[in-house]
């Protein structure tokens, strides 16, 4: 499936979904249209997921084990940081960044916290790959219903993905948060909104680490770094300068991270 096409689906069910009783009498779905298109929705969403890059998917996997390797240290405030530094040991170009926005009349003012990643293509150009640990919990609403429960569900613990594909995903999710909350009887507030969901990845106030990401090598060029510096040392007949640390640590000595 073409993103055009994709792009039409998503419209479609949103629309659906956020049929406003106010401005023009839309007939209620059966509860077999229901549920068609609750099975829509989901078969929508998974397809969007799936629909990865190889680049994609192999951020994904790095950035899931290293997740999971820190255990209960996810819940410290430290860990997206870390999980740029060790993207970054890797190879990739990734920065810690945190976007905000202006309070209106319509929706409250806000910040958040995220990575991305800028990863150069074929035609000589760049894209902007976003990576989230907490993304699936941007989505939690209270006394959920069953049809949403499934659909977030679907969400993975670590989102990586473009910019089109977040627009789609967060518009199907928040949609789809609205109907529940309808069903509910409870109020939509201005913060389920898709425009302001999209404003924690999208805004156009983001701010970046400002590590300089040429001073950082993968593991296996520090590792190659080292065993070349003890070779040339052994040469020598003596130690070779600076030995006093790894080539690691002495590239974690140079970094520094300002956080905004």
């Amino acid at each position: 499936m073409g993103s055009s096409e994709e792009e039409r689906l998503v419209q479609m069910v949103q629309d659906f979904i956020e049929s406003d009783a106010s401005s023009m009498p839309i007939p209620i779905p059966s509860s077999s249209q229901a549920i068609s298109l609750h099975q829509h929705t989901c078969l929508l969403l998974e397809r969007i997921l799936g629909s990865a890059t190889e680049a994609e998917m192999e951020i994904f996997d790095k950035a899931l084990k290293y997740v999971r390797k820190m255990g209960d240290e996810r819940k410290q405030s430290s860990v997206k940081k870390r999980l740029m530094m060790k993207l970054r040991m890797d190879g990739y170009q990734a920065s810690l960044c945190r976007s905000s926005w202006v309070s209106t009349l319509e929706c409250p003012g806000g910040d958040y916290e995220y990575i991305d990643i800028v990863m150069a293509e074929e035609n000589g150009g760049s894209c902007r790959l976003i990576v989230d640990i907490d993304f699936r919990s941007q989505f939690e609403l209270a006394r959920p219903t069953s049809a949403y429960t499934q659909l977030s569900n679907i969400l993975p613990p670590v989102f990586v993905g473009k910019e089109e594909k977040l627009k789609k995903v967060v518009s199907l999710l928040c949609s789809a948060a609205q109907q529940s909350l309808k069903e509910r009887g409870l109020h939509i507030p201005p913060w389920r909104k898709s425009s302001y969901m999209q404003s924690k990845w999208l805004s156009c106030c983001h701010k970046a680490s400002t590590i300089p990401f040429p001073n950082i090598l993968s593991t296996k060029d520090l590792t190659q770094k080292g065993r070349d510096a003890s070779s040339q040392a052994n040469d020598r007949g003596s130690r070779p300068k600076g030995t006093q640390g790894s080539g690691l640590s002495s590239q974690f000595s140079e970094l520094r991270i300002n956080c905004c």
